[in-house]
């Protein structure tokens, strides 16, 4: 126990303290006894060394000792309370409300009866991406709290929350889009290497993982966060001022960023001009990559000077500067936005164009300077996007959206357009160097390890991972309590030539630091080991050389079968229609239905694939026009977004004569998309690219 030790330690110190003191008084008496005389001095200078002046000097020479002990053990006693009156100070204390509830909280848990059955724990959540680990395994934030200030933080800024669930949705909408342009082709090896199968920005996944399982915190009445919402001016007015605003300090570069990614996601629905931001300031901002990147922002206007800008705001001209393509959209949509385009400039363009951005403020939804600007109010932002007022009274203003160069580059790539240099996916072979981010697993190497044994199959533990998350004993779910400990079998599932420690801690907890979660991973998987062998008495998880994998010898897996079916299928006699149908057989529904965790796109994406090409296989092989047709109405059941499977479909109809069926079809499938957020003008349904495929017989 520590405090019979603490207690030893005082009595000493204590003792250290009094009893030298004590010692000298009783045998020598007090330290100065009054002054040396004339006599006494003359004396001590001929004869020094006699015995009264050696028992001086030495009465001395404890006293100086003791003193500076004294010295030491106070300041050590004064530091000690310092740190605690500061950590008094610094300690949270109950608000009213806070305190009412524990006090009937309070009440209910003493009132209870001592036999009351005990609640099941609760289940895992999703991780986010800050915090520590709680009782059950989950991640947690140190705060209890996921979002702070109504937002989220990342590695290299804050965000609001409402912008960060537009960076989820612009995530979700790039994979939307790459399954709708996917063509299938011919079933290949199941190692695919398609390029537009790359995971998406670190940042990205951050916030996906943060925004997986967290609900929306209460909105306290007056908060107000800059740039969380563009699409409002009443919402942008009480942030911003309608002159604008100049921005100072060490966040300002950082809470422009902000400005900048979070007017771009709002306007994203708006074809209109949605940020115009001079030259100069854009490659402050954005650096190398200010130019290409900026070409590719829909609703981004990069102007050389304030009198280029003033088309992007006249109502006479709202679409001065913009290319035909932009200019038909924003007739389209005439109306749609109830505010004029977000204006970001420098001090030296606001201070000699004054008059011009006056009158531009009016129409815009905010006006941010770079810089000190006397004609309107300053603000300073700290790095962390909190806000002060510099008009003498200092009060805190509203928290803006801080990015770093590297994390705004990230988040605008979720919905900048496509690069237009890589080959589209399907009209060509594989790549022959393919990004290593895109590179699927090995599964040709893992199967020629350890192959896919038959159905007669002794094992007794059986992990299904497509479909709803289960792990089998004997027939018996068995009950995985923590949420990273799923993720841990269905990436080793996914992985089965294994994965090291850096692979799973940056999949499972995206954007943290690594350092923090090599212990976290090591609890995760010391539970999960523990769980698997008090249950089955096996051990699941091999870990060998830093990898971990899937024993192959103690479980079998639906996810290998099936890419042992794609195999299969791949080896096959073309025209052997049994092999594309088992692959479709042994696809029961997606990777981890229902589940979002970021890492998981890619790798989805990449089996439904095999899927689809088995589907599109089917239909060009049959015979008959009908049957050929009900494939292809399978495959989109499958992927209901894939735009070559509906052009097939709709051509299969017209062929047969049901033209009411193929223009029902074609609508569904717009209504469909445009639900989704894609654009109407990019869900048109055309048979141009149907004249390099096999026609589709008839009777």
């Amino acid at each position: 126990m520590r405090w019979p030790r603490q207690l030893m330690s005082l009595l000493f110190v204590l003792a250290l303290l009094a009893g030298p003191p004590m010692v000298l008084l009783s045998l020598v008496g007090a330290p100065l006894q009054g002054w040396p005389t004339a006599a006494q001095a003359r004396e001590w200078v001929q004869n020094p060394l006699t015995e009264q002046t050696l028992t001086a000097a030495l009465t001395i020479a404890a006293w100086l000792v003791w003193l500076l002990l004294a010295y030491t053990v106070t300041v050590r006693v004064l530091t000690r309370l310092s740190a605690t009156v500061s950590w008094l100070r610094r300690m949270p204390l109950p608000t009213p409300l806070q305190a009412t509830a524990g006090g009937i909280a309070g009440a209910a848990v003493f009132g209870v009866s001592s036999h009351a059955i005990a609640a099941p724990s609760s289940p895992p959540t999703q991780p986010v991406a800050a915090g520590t680990l709680d009782e059950a395994g989950n991640l947690t934030p140190p705060d209890g709290d996921v979002l702070a200030d109504a937002g989220i933080s990342v590695a290299g800024g804050w965000l609001p929350r409402e912008t960060a669930e537009q960076v989820s949705a612009a995530a979700a909408l790039v994979w939307l889009r790459r399954r709708r342009s996917y063509r299938p082709r011919p079933p290949g090896p199941p190692s695919r290497e398609d390029t537009d199968l790359a995971p998406l920005p670190p940042t990205v996944a951050a916030v996906q993982a943060v925004l997986a399982d967290s609900t929306p915190p209460p909105t306290e009445p007056g908060a107000a966060s800059a740039g969380s919402s563009l699409l409002d001016r009443p919402t942008v007015g009480g942030a911003f001022p309608r002159a604008g605003v100049g921005l100072t300090g060490l966040g300002a570069q950082d809470a422009a960023r902000g400005l900048l990614v979070t007017s771009l996601l709002a306007g994203r629905h708006h074809p209109a001009v949605s940020v115009v931001v001079t030259r100069s300031v854009l490659a402050g901002l954005l650096g190398p990559t200010a130019d290409t990147l900026g070409r590719r922002l829909p609703g981004l206007a990069v102007i050389d000077n304030l009198r280029q800008a003033a088309g992007f705001f006249s109502r006479d001209h709202p679409g001065r500067g913009l290319g035909a393509r932009d200019q038909a959209q924003r007739d389209t949509h005439e109306g749609a936005s109830p505010t004029g385009p977000t204006l970001i400039v420098d001090a030296a363009s606001a201070t000699d164009n004054a008059d011009t951005l006056a009158r531009l403020a009016i129409a815009s939804a905010a006006v941010a300077v770079l810089g000190r600007w006397p004609a309107g109010q300053t603000w300073q932002v700290d790095p962390s996007g909190r806000t002060h007022h510099q008009d003498g009274s200092g009060s805190a203003g509203p928290r803006m959206c801080v990015l770093t160069q590297v994390t705004a580059t990230d988040l605008l790539t979720v919905i900048a357009h496509p690069d237009p240099t890589p080959p589209q996916p399907g009209t060509s072979g594989p790549s022959r160097n393919p990004a290593p981010a895109s590179r699927s697993p090995q599964w040709d190497a893992t199967a020629q390890d350890h192959p896919v044994r038959s159905g007669n199959d002794k094992r007794r533990l059986h992990l299904c991972v497509l479909g709803e998350l289960t792990l089998l004993l004997d027939g018996h779910p068995v009950e995985i309590r923590r949420t990273a400990a799923l993720q841990v079998l269905v990436f080793l599932a996914a992985h089965p030539d294994g994965a090291d420690t850096r692979q799973l801690t940056d999949a499972i907890w995206p954007g943290l630091p690594r350092r923090s979660l090599t212990g976290r991973l090591y609890t995760t998987l010391s539970d999960l080991r523990a769980t698997i062998r008090s249950t089955a008495g096996v051990t699941l998880i091999e870990h060998t050389d830093d990898r971990y994998r899937l024993d192959p010898t103690g479980v079998t897996v639906d996810l290998w079968r099936f890419h042992q079916a794609v195999r299969d299928a791949t080896t096959a006699v073309a025209t052997d229609a049994t092999a594309w149908k088992a692959v479709i057989d042994a696809y029961p529904a997606d990777l981890a239905a229902r589940r979002n965790w970021p890492w998981l796109d890619p790798i989805r994406e990449a089996t439904r694939r095999h899927v689809i090409d088995a589907h599109a296989a089917l239909a060009s092989a049959s015979p008959d026009a009908r049957e050929a047709l009900a494939w292809l109405q399978a495959g989109i059941r499958i992927d209901p977004y894939n735009a070559d499977l509906h052009t097939r479909a709709v051509t299969a109809l017209i062929t047969l004569g049901d033209h009411d069926a193929a223009d029902h079809l074609r609508k569904g499938y717009t209504r469909r998309l445009a639900a989704a957020g894609i654009l109407p003008n990019d869900t048109d349904l055309t048979t141009a690219t149907l004249e390099d495929r096999p026609a589709i017989p008839t009777r």
